[in-house]
């Protein structure tokens, strides 16, 4: 089985959508884009620094995100606008996928980079669970949806914190429980700084196939050449336990 990577520092938590350019290639903005009503911020701090990732709504008080852009409960937060006010949500609770390895890239093990976070409250509207897609795996060239709140210029934070989309395409190796993507267009565009917990999904069902965790750039860039993430369905039985046990409803 393919080995996980994760190499991003605790500062940077994670994957956007970018350009290692000067130019960004983002598509739509949050106003228009599919995941709107989907896609919220995650916010973490751990050993004195602090990122920010993106997570998935997948039920009324849940969200789907990366492993590595959790901390503690009392070092997470959700993070959204209600209108133009800014809310900062603590967790009611964190689980972490038991096969999750934060030294994957060093020990060569296979890890699982997924996290659950359950709200104190339900999410106000207009925000709404999104499906899980129900198949077992991509085919080699098809094109997905993958958004996220990150960096559209790499190294540039201020070029953050807004919700963007575009698409991908899957290549090779297929893997049971990874997803491997590249720019369809080869102009760089991919997961970039703060997209990790991100969706990608299916443009035919809008359906969430993949949670974004990793991105490599060309010639020692973090982006732009490939994003990776892990695969959702194969993870539904863990997703569905833990629903069950926080007596959360999808």
């Amino acid at each position: 089985m393919p080995t996980q990577r994760v190499r991003l520092p605790v500062l940077i938590f994670g994957a956007c959508l970018a350009s290692t350019g000067a130019t960004a290639l983002v598509g739509e903005s949050a106003l228009n884009g599919p995941m709107a009503n989907h896609a919220l911020m995650v916010l973490a701090s751990n050993a004195g620094r602090a990122g920010f990732c993106t997570g998935v709504v997948i039920a009324r008080d849940v969200i789907l995100t990366a492993a590595h852009c959790v901390a503690s409960v009392q070092q997470t937060r959700i993070y959204f606008k209600q209108g133009d006010t800014p809310v900062f949500l603590a967790p009611a609770a964190i689980e972490v996928h038991p096969q999750y390895r934060a030294n994957a890239l060093r020990t060569r093990e296979r890890s699982i980079d997924l996290a659950l976070i359950r709200s104190p409250t339900a999410l106000p509207a207009p925000y709404a669970p999104m499906a899980l897609d129900p198949s077992d795996g991509v085919t080699l060239g098809e094109i997905l949806g993958v958004a996220g709140f990150g960096v559209t210029r790499e190294g540039d934070g201020a070029s953050a914190g807004l919700l963007r989309w575009g698409q991908l395409k899957a290549r090779a190796p297929l893997s049971a429980i990874l997803l491997w993507a590249e720019d369809p267009a080869s102009k760089g565009f991919g997961a970039c700084e703060g997209d990790s917990g991100g969706p990608i999904f299916s443009l035919e069902t809008g359906t969430l196939v993949a949670i974004s965790n990793w991105s490599e750039g060309e010639r020692g860039a973090r982006c732009g050449k490939l994003t990776q993430a892990a695969l959702v369905a194969p993870q539904r039985p863990w997703i569905n336990g833990v629903l069950r046990v926080w007596g959360v409803l999808r």
